[in-house]
């Protein structure tokens, strides 16, 4: 059993309701202010996993994190997919009329920005965790200031909402990935992968790539492309794939092990919710 789990944020944010749902019993948290931070936790071993968001369905790739998995060696052991809702809470008693600031991570403004068109006199300001806003607001007993975070995090820190669910498009699902430093361990029990490769810079290359993919009835759900710091025009493709047999999905490995100049595996694990 993981002893210790790595979080962006602290309690009542949103990576802690993942830890709350993706874990049969809940392990202890180690707080980061960062992602870096997580990261370099799981790497240094201060912890056995740690949760990070990396996919939003409205903003999309989170990209500096697969940058992070790549830079410390970390490896995806698991997803989880979380149903986003923000709330707009503040100390009791208040009325929206009498916010002059709201306090949240930049995402949570991003996907609520609509809202706020409404209130104009409003000033938004980015912070780095969702639910450490609200635990400003509510140790400082900080009036005429709100903060944008899930429904845990008002119920953590004794906050009220005033407006419930503020993103602009309801359907707002982050996937979150559980990321280790321990190698892979071959199993068959797999039906999702995530890949780093490098290829020749030439034309064709990465379309042949794609074709490996198709052939061996990989589905390809996601591909991103981060520079070679160290070869400037040169790029690294970040990749996932999903399929139904896993001897499908070692046949492609196989051969693209074979075409790339560099190739990596992140992860190997079973498909999330």
């Amino acid at each position: 059993m993981i002893q210790k789990i790595a979080i962006q944020g602290i309690k009542g944010s949103f990576h802690d309701q993942v830890v709350k749902e993706y874990y049969s019993n809940a392990p202890e948290l180690l707080e980061c202010l960062s992602f870096d931070a997580l990261a370099q936790a799981v790497a240094t071993g201060a912890c056995g996993e740690g949760v990070m968001a990396i996919e939003n369905s409205i903003a999309g790739s989170i990209l500096p994190n697969y940058a992070l998995m790549d830079q410390y060696e970390l490896v995806i052991s698991g997803e989880h997919y979380l149903s986003i809702e923000h709330n707009l809470m503040t100390l009791p008693g208040q009325k929206i009329e009498e916010i002059e600031e709201v306090h949240s991570h930049p995402m949570a403004l991003l996907q609520c920005k609509k809202f706020f068109h409404t209130y104009p006199h409003i000033k938004l300001v980015e912070s780095n965790d969702t639910a450490e806003e609200a635990f400003k607001i509510s140790k400082n007993k900080m009036k005429s200031r709100g903060a944008i975070a899930g429904k845990t995090a008002a119920e953590i820190y004794g906050l009220e909402i005033l407006s419930p669910s503020i993103q602009t498009i309801k359907n707002n699902v982050t996937r979150f990935v559980i990321v280790q430093k321990e190698k892979l361990k071959k199993s068959n029990n797999i039906s999702k992968a995530a890949w780093k490769f490098v290829l020749d810079h030439k034309r064709g290359s990465l379309a042949t790539a794609l074709n490996v993919v198709s052939d061996c009835n990989l589905n390809l759900t996601k591909i991103q492309s981060l520079p070679v710091i160290e070869t400037p025009g040169k790029y690294a493709f970040f990749v996932d794939v999903t399929f139904d047999k896993p001897e499908d999905y070692f046949k492609a490995k196989s051969l693209l092990e074979i075409m790339a100049t560099a190739f990596k595996v992140l992860g190997e694990y079973p498909s999330g919710k």
